[in-house]
């Protein structure tokens, strides 16, 4: 990966772009900070030096089938039917299993949840435990099933409980989905389980039979639309969103539950709240945690204490198959600190949209099952540790409704064993930057473009930054956003549609100056081009517009595929027309890279503009590397709006870079600025550009390319459908043999996998 030289005059002393963070306790790896890269007399960066770095890796997996049933009476009589089942089922189904327990002989305790979604329509299925045994699946072989065992019924026959329940008269009084949501459990050192659940949300104590010994435990201010005792008062939390998750401290005294969603009157509808039970005195502690989520949308599934006495956390998006975006495992610890916000510190432990399946278990079988094995299920809600070290991860598979592996069939339960080696990697010596996220893919600007474009392996994701009304700098490739959300689909905001003349140009459309924050987080973003990428336009209106906020917090809570930070490179769009409305877009540009601890030199940040005055602005006010922006034609409006008639022809002479060089750190060019174009399309004789800007002591990345054959030189193009897929890889290698130090691509898979290529390949 190169990284900038920093020939500023402010910044005589460069440092690297990457600086690796120390690995997770949880595997105690020592993780050395990445070299900066030298930077050659042809321009080439040196390459950094190897790190050791994670690499999670599928040991096992078995599957029971959506289909089992255990025994007991009838369920499902009330449940929506889905993929092809509709009920009511001889016996008792099993829809996944939210929390598990490791028995340490091969054996698990597993505990679905209520059933099948809510209290109306769950009132025949039994709240169970199951003993289960599975036959892991694994290099060596095994038959990949789950066995279950037995079970034990959790039930009131204490007559604990003062509100009715659904088998109030009974003798055995078995409680039922309609009576409790039970999502979470943690086994104490008497054998009892203490279980979380959502209804209340309560914490419930049962005997190792599953008799309920106390009444429930509920927690003060916090109370569900489902709660027994609301009568006339407002819930203070979402239904469903609840004590997902809940772990127990390694001496077996504390219980720390976790509300699944935010506190609804909460201003900050990413923060989590963790809490502390004392178990010895059946009442909680006070000490309370936040965590804070990727997106406001996403929940905490699982919670486990790991043997370092820290926490993992499940987050996962609601989203399942390929729209998955967010199905993390990360780790925080209790006793440490936390960051500006006064959010716990996260760790990447696992990306279960990532993980190597080097053996190729079940390749083949279904979405996610392949040389890269994902978990793409909706309801990713079981972690835990085994007492070897490796990971154990499951699924809840909401049967019959989730079918993430293979459309219209109901998604079996899965469990899956990830060993997250240890293993040297050393980066390439070119940059991949995906261009507005993997935006050949997915709609552009999305968390879920730059999510895959991290699994893509890309090093660095942009986005190009623009303001709300109240100041808030949001990802959009433009201000008007007409063509990139669904925001013409909606009456409220028809008024709101005018003509603006933004750098010179009339333009007429939605502006988001023009709407505050929670007004743009009622759209939802479409593709631009949909008749050039229909795949991606697929995936119109399922995602919303982050936050630069956000988009920093997914990047450094990221990996890239060699083992170093996700690094971040905003554009700022149109800064002059925004300076002109008081809405700059550099301050707060500043305020949110030190509010997330990447307004230092070594961050791995870059700052872009087309324009040189705000770029001369952030030199003063940041020092985090700059790139000059140039393009084939025209020329910076800043420079237009004061009369100055310089090009970026221009800037790209030698004297034009010498003054660059005086404010910025590297240049990015527009393809045709390195290598020109003849008259009939084909690749000309490359500029002296790239060798100019080099010797002035700049980087140079190039953009933006895309497989599309309109977009490539004729050389490379695969047919006269302008929409076709070309070869995008053999254009990049005609460009990289300019000696360029990085690229820009829609398609940073292909791109990653041409970087590291061969240089003879090249």
């Amino acid at each position: 990966m190169t990284t900038f030289p920093s020939q500023r005059r402010r910044h005589p002393s460069p440092a690297a772009l990457i600086a690796l963070s120390a690995a997770t306790s949880l595997v105690a790896a020592l993780v050395p900070s990445a070299a900066s890269a030298a930077v050659t007399a042809s321009g080439h960066s040196g390459g950094s030096k190897p790190v050791h770095t994670l690499v999670p890796t599928l040991d096992a997996r078995a599957t029971l089938s959506a289909d089992f049933l255990a025994e007991g009476p009838a369920s499902g009589a009330q449940m929506t039917p889905a993929n092809g089942r509709t009920g009511p089922f001889d016996g008792q189904v099993i829809p996944g299993f939210s929390a598990m327990l490791d028995n340490g002989d091969g054996t698990f305790w597993a505990q679905p949840d209520n059933g099948f979604g809510s209290k109306g329509n769950s009132a025949d299925f039994l709240l169970r435990n199951y003993l289960v045994q599975p036959d892991w699946q694994t290099a060596e072989g095994g038959s990949g099933e789950i066995e279950v065992l037995s079970h034990i019924s959790y039930n009131d026959r204490n007559d604990v409980l003062d509100f009715p329940i659904v088998n109030e008269d009974t003798d055995e009084r078995l409680l039922t989905g309609a009576d409790f949501d039970i999502e979470s459990v943690v086994r104490a050192k008497d054998g009892t389980f203490w279980v979380g659940e959502e209804f209340g949300p309560f914490l419930l104590h049962f005997d190792e039979d599953g008799t309920l010994l106390e009444k429930p435990y509920p927690l003060t201010g916090a109370q569900s639309p489902q709660n027994p005792y609301l009568g006339g008062a407002q819930p203070t939390v979402a239904a469903s969103r609840g004590f997902e998750a809940m772990a127990g401290s390694r001496d077996g005294r504390f219980l720390y539950p976790v509300l699944e969603g935010a506190y609804l009157a909460d201003t900050d509808q990413r923060r989590r709240v963790i809490n502390e039970f004392d178990t010895r005195k059946g009442a909680y502690t006070g000490r309370t945690w936040s965590y804070q989520t990727d997106l406001a949308a996403n929940v905490i599934g699982d919670a486990f204490t790991t043997r370092d006495g820290d926490l993992l956390l499940i987050e996962r998006d609601d989203f399942e198959g390929d729209q998955s975006v967010i199905k993390r495992v990360y780790e925080v610890s209790l006793g440490k600190r936390t960051d500006a916000e006064g959010f716990l510190e996260k760790s990447l432990v696992l990306d279960a949209l990532r993980i190597d399946n080097p053996h190729g278990i079940d390749a083949g079988e279904g979405y996610g099952l392949g040389e890269t094995y994902s978990l793409p299920v909706q309801s990713f809600e079981t972690v835990l540790q085994l007492r070897d070290g490796r990971l154990l991860i499951g699924n809840d598979n909401n049967f019959p409704g989730n079918d993430a592996r293979n459309t219209g069939t109901p998604d079996d339960t899965e469990f899956a064993i990830v060993d997250l080696q240890r293993t040297k990697t050393t980066a390439d010596a070119l940059t991949v930057v995906a261009h507005r996220g993997a935006s050949g893919y997915r709609p552009e600007h999305t968390l879920a473009a730059y999510e895959t474009a991290i699994t893509q392996c890309a090093e660095y994701i942009e986005p190009d930054v623009v303001s709300t009304k109240d100041g808030v700098l949001v990802a959009r490739h433009e201000n008007e956003i007409g063509g990139t959300t669904d925001v013409a689909a909606h009456p409220e905001f028809a008024d709101r549609r005018t003509t603006k003349t933004i750098d010179g140009v009339q333009v007429t459309g939605w502006f988001t100056e023009d709407f505050t924050l929670a007004e743009l987080r009622t759209l939802r973003a479409e593709e631009r081009l949909p008749q050039v990428r229909p795949q991606s336009a697929a995936f119109d209106g399922l995602y919303g517009i982050p936050t630069l906020d956000e988009v920093l917090d997914l990047a450094r809570h990221s990996q890239t595929c060699d083992g170093r930070p996700v690094g971040v490179y905003p554009e700022t769009k149109h800064p002059t027309y925004f300076d002109g409305i008081g809405l700059s877009l550099e301050e707060p540009l500043v305020a949110e890279l030190g509010r997330n601890g990447l307004d230092r030199r070594d961050a791995p940040v870059i700052l872009q503009s087309f324009e040189t005055g705000n770029l001369r602005d952030l030199n003063e006010m940041t020092d985090v590397p700059l790139g000059q922006l140039v393009n084939s034609s025209g020329a910076p409006y800043d420079l237009v709006a004061a009369g100055d008639d310089r090009t970026y022809a221009d800037l790209v002479t030698a004297e034009g870079l010498a003054e660059i060089v005086g404010y910025a750190d590297g240049l990015g060019a527009e393809k045709s600025v390195i290598i020109p174009r003849n008259a009939d399309g084909t690749l000309a004789e490359p500029s002296d550009v790239v060798d100019d800007a080099h010797r002035a002591g700049l980087i140079v990345h190039a953009w933006t390319f895309r497989v599309e054959n309109q977009f490539l030189a004729a050389d490379f193009r695969s047919s006269t459908d302008p929409n076709a897929p070309g070869d995008l890889a053999g254009e990049i290698r005609a460009f990289l043999e300019t000696g360029i130090d990085g690229f820009f691509s829609d398609n940073p898979d292909i791109g990653a996998a041409t970087a590291a290529e061969p240089i003879a390949a090249q």
